[in-house]
């Protein structure tokens, strides 16, 4: 893709977009949701013969440690409109990247695959069946506050070690605290 990016899920829905990409650069991300924005809003704007911007505010976003939440953030995206009463099966939804997963030759490569999604099964099928029971199993409510959490307060989503890793690349205090200013210790 464009940019440097690596799509692994998405999800449009009629107020907001779900994206799971990942950057192979720094500016990546950024860069793409200038370009997705600027393209999106002169589409909208031509088709509805309108001016200004599409979207409201700046995106939300949190990194992943793939390895424990990819998965989890793909179902968590494709089952948003089953949990907005949308539909009643992921798999009933269009305008997501499960119907595109799940079919046995997509007419366009717009996925790309990541490791933790091929390590399901040796072949395409048993894959598409491992991670249809995994997404038909719902998310579990510890999970969806994770993620939920995370991406709010654009936070980590991962474990400790995960963070204390990020921590170390960056050199910036980056785990989820509570609102507000610290209380004072008393001595």
């Amino acid at each position: 893709m464009q940019f440097g990016i690596k799509l692994y899920a998405w999800c449009l829905m009629t107020n907001h977009v779900h994206l799971l990409v990942c950057p192979e650069s720094a500016f990546g991300l950024g860069q793409f949701m200038k370009a997705l924005a600027a393209r999106a809003t002169r589409y909208r704007n031509r088709l509805e013969e309108r001016t200004g911007t599409l979207w409201e505010g700046r995106y939300k976003s949190s990194i992943v440690d793939t390895e424990a939440y990819l998965l989890a953030w793909c179902r968590y995206i494709e089952l948003n409109p089953v949990r907005a009463r949308v539909v009643a099966r992921a798999t009933d939804y269009p305008w997501s990247s499960f119907q595109h997963r799940m079919q046995s030759s997509p007419t366009i490569e717009l996925l790309d695959a990541h490791l933790c999604y091929e390590s399901l099964a040796l072949t395409e099928s048993g894959r598409q069946e491992q991670y249809e029971q995994f997404v038909n199993a719902g998310i579990p409510d510890i999970e969806l506050r994770v993620i939920r959490e995370a991406v709010n307060r654009c936070q980590l989503t991962g474990g400790v070690r995960f963070v204390d890793e990020i921590e170390k690349i960056t050199g910036a205090r980056l785990e989820m605290r509570g609102q507000g200013r610290p209380r004072k210790c008393e001595k």
